[in-house]
C-alpha cells in the first residue's frame, strides 16, 4: 500500500504545470460553476467484465464519498447506444461533471458534445474519447505499456515468429498500444530476427477471441511461435488456453496488462510470462479530485497533453510497471492483491517468503 500512496503523492506533487479550468460559459449554456450543495458526478463505464474496471468503479465511488460528492454510475456492457442513452439520463438528472470511459472512442464523442452544450465539463477516463471538446484526459502511459510488452518479449525471445493479439479496434487504447508495440519491434523485424506471422484485434478484448486468433496462428505455423504479445490479461488468458492445448505453456512468451489476479496466478505457475501493472488508486482518485474542481470552475494542474482529433487535450498520465515471476511480491506489497490469493495454486513449500 505504501507504494500506491507514494504514487498518489507523487501525482499530486506534479500539479505545478499547466492548468485547465472548466469554461464558465459555453455559447448559451449555463455556467458550469457549482455553487453550494453536493457535486454530482456522472461516471459512464463501458464494462465491468475485467477486474480492473471493478476496482475503478469502487475507488471512484470511495473517493467521491470521502470528498462529499455524489456519483451516479452506469455500465453500458459494450453497447454504444446504451452508453449514449445512459449519459443522456445523467444530463437529465442534472449532473455537474461527467467522467466517461468509452466503449467506442468515436461514438462517445456525440455524448461529449451533448454534455458540453449543457455546460457540463467532461473527463475522459482511461480511454480517450475522440473529441476536441474534452476538458481533461486521465490515463496510464499506454504507449509505454505497449513498449514494455514488446521490449520484454525481445529480451526473452530475440528471434523467431511472433503473434500480435491487439485489443478491441474500437478502443483508442488498443490503437496506441499497437503503435508502440510495432515501433519497438520494427528494428528486429527489419533485421529479419523477428517475423510477425499473425496479427489481429480481439473484439471486446475477450479471451474467446484471443483464443481463436492464436489457435489459427499455431495451426498455420506448425506451433512454431516463440512469443505472443497480448495487449491485456484478458486476452492473455485466451492465448494461454491455446498454448496449453499444444503443450507450449512456459515455452512461448506471453505478455499481458492490468495485473489481474488470474494473470498473476498464471505468472506464479509459469504459464504467463509478464503483465504490466497499472496502479488504479492514483488514477481514480485524481479523476474525482479533478471532477470536483472542474465542477466548481477551479483549475486542474496538468503537465501533459494528448491530441484527440485536432486539438491537444490537457492530460494526466501515470507510469506503469513490468511484473513477472521475479517481482510478483511488488504487487502484493502494494496492497493490490493478497499473497495467499496470488500463490493459491502453488504448494506452500514452494512459495516465496511472505515479507
Amino acid at each position: 500500500m505504501r507504494k500506491t500512496l507514494l504514487l498518489f503523492v507523487t501525482l499530486a506533487s506534479i500539479f505545478v504545470g499547466a492548468c485547465v479550468t472548466a469554461p464558465m460559459e459555453q455559447g448559451n449554456a449555463i455556467s458550469t460553476k457549482k455553487v453550494g450543495g453536493k457535486i454530482r458526478i456522472g461516471f459512464s463505464m463501458d464494462t465491468l467484465k475485467e477486474e480492473h474496471w471493478q476496482r475503478d468503479k469502487d475507488l471512484i465511488e470511495k473517493r467521491a464519498a470521502e470528498l462529499g460528492a455524489e456519483v451516479y454510475t452506469s455500465v453500458a456492457d459494450g453497447n454504444d447506444e446504451r452508453q449514449v442513452k445512459q449519459i443522456d439520463d445523467f444530463l437529465t438528472k442534472g449532473i455537474d461533471v461527467l467522467i466517461i470511459a468509452p466503449h467506442n472512442a468515436q461514438v462517445a464523442a456525440s455524448a461529449v458534445e451533448k454534455a458540453k452544450k449543457q455546460g457540463v465539463p467532461v473527463i475522459s477516463y482511461d480511454r480517450l474519447v475522440k473529441s476536441d471538446e474534452l476538458d481533461l484526459y486521465l490515463s496510464h502511459q499506454l504507449s509505454k505499456a505497449g513498449k514494455m510488452q514488446a521490449d520484454y518479449a525481445l529480451q526473452h525471445q530475440p528471434k523467431g515468429n511472433y503473434v500480435m493479439v491487439y485489443g478491441s479496434s474500437t478502443d483508442n487504447n488498443a490503437l496506441i498500444m499497437k503503435e508502440a508495440q510495432l515501433a519497438t519491434l520494427k528494428p528486429a523485424i527489419d533485421r529479419g530476427d523477428v517475423k510477425i506471422v499473425a496479427e489481429q484485434f480481439a473484439a471486446e478484448w475477450t479471451a474467446e477471441n484471443a483464443l481463436k486468433i492464436v489457435e489459427n496462428a499455431l495451426t498455420q505455423n506448425q506451433n512454431n511461435v516463440v512469443a505472443v504479445i497480448a495487449s491485456n490479461d484478458g486476452t492473455a488468458g485466451g492465448v494461454i488456453q491455446a498454448l496449453k492445448a499444444q503443450k507450449l505453456t512456459g515455452k512461448t512468451v506471453v505478455t499481458g496488462m492490468d495485473a489481474q489476479l488470474d494473470a498473476l496466478q498464471r505468472i506464479a505457475q509459469g504459464e504467463q510470462t509478464m503483465t504490466v501493472y497499472k496502479p488504479i488508486q492514483p488514477l481514480a482518485f485524481a479523476a474525482v479530485d479533478a471532477a470536483i474542481k472542474l465542477a466548481k470552475g477551479e483549475p486542474v494542474a496538468t503537465t501533459d497533453k494528448i491530441k484527440a482529433v485536432n486539438k491537444d487535450i490537457p492530460s494526466i498520465f501515470i507510469e506503469p510497471k513490468v511484473i513477472d515471476k521475479s517481482n510478483l511480491m511488488d504487487v502484493i506489497k502494494d496492497g493490490y492483491h493478497k499473497f495467499e490469493d496470488v500463490y493459491a495454486n502453488i504448494p506452500v513449500d514452494q512459495r516465496p517468503k511472505n515479507q
